[in-house]
């Protein structure tokens, strides 16, 4: 299931690009010096990778707790259903209740310091943009976070977001390069793509909970389960 971050990760770039793109525009690069120039946007992408790492580390712990107590199926199952149901339900229902209010003071801070940051144009300023970038609030990392969960282990729960991350790099590189690379047209037409992708990931975690013994899409339930003694039939 680690291809489907990738995956998901190009395809909603276009999204971040909506969101986020006003924030690679205005990186503190070097516009004359080509080979600076790009290693001080990969430095930006390191950040944010690593802000994507640290959150899919986090939610793959909560993954490996349902994974140890057996839950891997069932959750494989709801986190299915909740990425169909995020793309579905309209996003006027999701506005009138305000997720974000717990956090605010935060979130307002983090944006605080990161317009600091652009200020100065040394790469670990570059690197602090990124990382603050990848913490900001984003639909499609929420969307993600729920592949993390389903990964069942800290370690692949932060592949699952890095993956997603580096879908999203060429897309936001060609933001910074090129601000008119991407018509308004095309822009539209991939976002309107993007919640069949979603649906598409959602109905591929379904079915791996659902352990109908396909190979690399549904494995048996056997496969699925922590046995405390070998089977052995």
């Amino acid at each position: 299931m680690l291809y489907t971050a990738f995956i998901f990760g190009l395809i909603s770039s276009l999204h971040c690009i909506g969101m986020c793109g006003p924030i690679a525009m205005m990186l503190p690069v070097d516009r004359n010096n080509k080979a600076k120039k790009t290693i001080q946007i990969m430095t930006y992408h390191l950040g944010r990778l690593t802000a994507y790492g640290t959150i899919g580390l986090v939610f793959g712990l909560v993954g490996k707790g349902f994974f140890m107590a057996g839950l891997q199926q069932k959750m494989s199952i709801f986190i299915g259903v909740a990425m169909i149901l995020i793309v579905i339900i309209p996003e006027r229902s999701f506005a009138k209740y305000n997720f974000s209010k717990p956090v605010f003071r935060l979130i307002s801070k983090i944006k605080q310091h990161l317009g600091s940051q652009f200020k100065n144009k040394s790469y670990k300023s570059l690197f602090t943009i990124g990382l603050l970038n990848g913490f900001l609030p984003c639909g499609m990392v929420y969307v993600a976070l729920f592949g993390a969960i389903a990964m069942q282990s800290a370690s692949l729960g932060v592949l699952y977001m890095i993956l997603f991350g580096l879908g999203t790099v060429p897309m936001m590189s060609a933001v910074v390069y090129a601000n008119s690379f991407i018509t308004l047209r095309i822009r539209n037409k991939i976002q309107k793509a993007i919640p069949y992708v979603a649906v598409f990931i959602g109905c591929l975690f379904i079915l791996r909970g659902l352990g109908l013994g396909i190979p690399y899409v549904s494995p048996s339930n056997m496969s699925l389960f922590v046995q405390a003694e070998p089977n052995c039939h």
